[in-house]
């Protein structure tokens, strides 16, 4: 009971396959003869000097990318305009979401608190106006 594999350990990994050719080296065509000045530049897919593969900053060093804006301070803005006591509320609770957290947006927070705090007060004084107008008029002060 021979068989031709019968030395072979059956957990060895197959063999390597040979590895692809490289890219082919730039040379004119038969025949002709290598005009000056074509072909690849010196230093032609080597490195500039002093630069190192990218990965990453070196030790010590901050990353490069900042914190992130917090999206509710962002929507606080957006809404003090759109619907001005949304982003009254909004801005209130972004502020304490970037105290907990420490997002960036504080600022952003902070202008939709005032301007949907001034709008909502116009918006309010409005109402009240109005209130009053229809009142005097349903009364009778207005007129003859």
């Amino acid at each position: 009971m021979s068989t031709s594999d019968e030395n072979l350990y059956r957990g060895d990994p197959p063999a390597a396959p040979p590895p692809p050719p490289g890219p082919p080296a730039y040379s004119p065509p038969p025949g002709y003869p290598a005009a000056p000045g074509y072909g690849p530049p010196p230093g032609y897919g080597q490195q500039p000097y002093g630069a190192q593969p990218g990965y990453g900053p070196p030790p010590g060093y901050p990353p490069t990318y900042g914190r992130p804006t917090n999206t509710m301070a962002i929507l606080a803005l957006v809404l003090a305009f759109v619907f001005a006591p949304a982003g009254l509320i909004l801005g209130i609770v972004a502020r304490k979401q970037i105290r907990r957290t420490g997002e960036d947006g504080d600022g952003l927070a902070l202008a939709g608190i005032i301007c949907g705090g001034i709008f909502t007060a116009i918006f309010v004084l409005m109402i009240v106006f109005w209130i009053i107008a229809f009142a005097s008029i349903s009364s009778g002060s207005f007129g003859p």
